[in-house]
């Protein structure tokens, strides 16, 4: 079984892209970010004629996510329960698959703009609300994955310069603490059971030659509950669809459990 993560960063420009990897790539389910279009105007018809079925939580210009699955989903939820927010960022699904019931949590993480604004104060707030639903959630399903655009680089080998960045959104203390207490809760970083190029990263800005240079940062990420665990045979980033004319600014991440 193979799932992936991919912040499309507009499914209505991408979605060409997004076919045309699923069909080299046909994983059994993935969670897309950044839509950043409305559930009326999702891509079902597109999505199903390529063998998938869809779950999106989408808002007109910004955020929006979808899940995109080969089986059927069910007991879908939107938005963390008990958490107030007008931003559309998660969205989790039941999956039924030949080991028995997944839950799939996809998630857009807050950017949180720059440490001491207000948007890093609502960053660290909904991490809170995250972690405390998630607890409930792996109590409910042992077989989870949380997949998604964390906007957390967990540690320095996962920035291009972390002493010039050090301190900076994306790296600092308190969002590099929320990462681990997730890990606390029993989920592992698919990424890292395995060894892994130097430099590897997810994510390279447009500007300056980001790309071309490796100049980037990995904060998509793909966690495994403790059930899952000894299942994960793989786990690596796809840098080919970084390559085409007007990419997502991010690439996917795959893991592959037997």
């Amino acid at each position: 079984m193979k799932l992936a993560t991919w912040n499309v960063n507009s499914l209505s420009v991408r979605l060409p892209q997004v076919l045309a990897w699923l069909a080299e790539n046909p994983v059994d389910a993935i969670g897309l970010q950044e839509l950043k279009l409305v559930d009326e105007k999702f891509p079902h018809d597109a999505l199903q004629e390529a063998g998938y079925h869809a779950v999106s939580f989408g808002q007109k210009t910004y955020n929006g996510v979808a899940i995109l699955s080969r089986s059927p989903v069910r007991d879908v939820v939107r938005n963390i329960p008990g958490h107030e927010d007008t931003q559309a960022r998660v969205i989790a699904a039941t999956l039924d698959t030949a080991g028995g019931p997944l839950r799939f949590v996809n998630c857009y993480f807050v950017n949180g703009q720059a440490p001491g604004s207000e948007k890093f104060a609502y960053k660290l707030q909904w991490l809170e609300a995250l972690h405390r639903w998630l607890q409930a959630e792996l109590q409910e399903h042992a077989r989870l994955v949380l997949v998604g655009d964390f906007n957390v680089a967990p540690e320095d080998r996962d920035s291009f310069d972390p002493v010039g960045l050090k301190d900076t959104i994306h790296h600092t203390v308190e969002e590099r603490a929320h990462f681990q207490s997730l890990l606390q809760l029993g989920l592992t970083d698919a990424f890292r059971m395995f060894e892994q190029p130097e430099k590897s990263f997810s994510w390279w800005d447009y500007r300056m030659l980001g790309f071309q240079k490796n100049r980037g940062l990995r904060i998509d990420h793909i966690l495994v509950s403790e059930a899952l665990k000894a299942q994960v045979r793989a786990c690596h980033i796809d840098r080919a669809p970084r390559k085409n004319p007007q990419p997502s600014d991010h690439a996917p991440v795959v893991v592959e459990l037997g």
